[in-house]
């Protein structure tokens, strides 16, 4: 697992551990932001809501990472929406506190400054295939460039840790355009679907994923 801050740094420097339940909001997009959130355990959804209530999944969480830090470099509200999609602990940290530890250790401030990078570079790399390809082109550069560039893919067995709801929910797409554009790239041995679940090169789950189930 990578972690953004190791946990021993940030609870001396005064974060505490907060649980939270499945489905319950840890802020909302407009929000005032007050603390940096490292996710310790379960997954959270970083997201915007259309009027309609339709989500735009903008980071899918994970134990290490962090989330909502925005707000911490440039004092504006937040830009999205966080809800636990798992229970979840969050380790929090004040504002004036993670300022200080930045000042402390400059090293992590080159940390977040990469992080920020590949976070650009990916929705440039977002927008370009949305706007220049057909929905299954885009699913399958999309699916390379997760295998290759993030911890969506377990890199044992290539499975995909997203579902086909989550990877409409990240592109904008209909579910039922992913799944479409999914079983087209299956038909030309792109893809295998076992049980529901993706693997972008291997047909046989292993063990290493037994435990890591695609959330719905």
């Amino acid at each position: 697992m990578t972690m953004m801050i190791q946990t021993d740094l940030l609870v001396r420097y005064g974060a505490t551990y907060k649980k939270v339940s499945a489905s319950e909001i840890i802020f909302l997009e407009g929000d005032t932001g007050h603390y940096y959130h490292q996710l310790v355990e379960g997954r959270v959804c970083w997201s915007n809501f259309n009027d309609d209530g339709k989500e735009i999944l903008q980071e899918l969480v994970w134990p290490g990472e962090s989330f909502g830090e925005l707000v911490l470099f440039d004092q504006m509200p937040y830009a999205c929406s966080a809800v636990a999609l798992t229970d979840c602990v969050i380790l929090r940290l004040p504002s004036a506190a993670f300022r200080q530890m930045l000042q402390d250790d400059p090293s992590i401030s080159i940390r977040f400054n990469k992080m920020f990078a590949e976070k650009l570079r990916f929705k440039l790399f977002l927008i370009r295939e949305l706007a220049g390809n057909s929905p299954e082109q885009t699913v399958d550069k999309l699916f390379h460039y997760l295998q290759k560039h993030s911890n969506k893919v377990c890199q044992e067995c290539n499975k995909l840790l997203l579902t086909r709801q989550q990877i409409a929910n990240l592109t904008g797409m209909r579910v039922e355009t992913i799944i479409r554009a999914t079983k087209a790239l299956e038909n030309k041995g792109k893809v295998s679907i076992v049980k529901g679940k993706v693997f972008l090169t291997s047909e046989n789950e292993t063990s290493c994923c037994k435990s890591r189930q695609s959330i719905v």
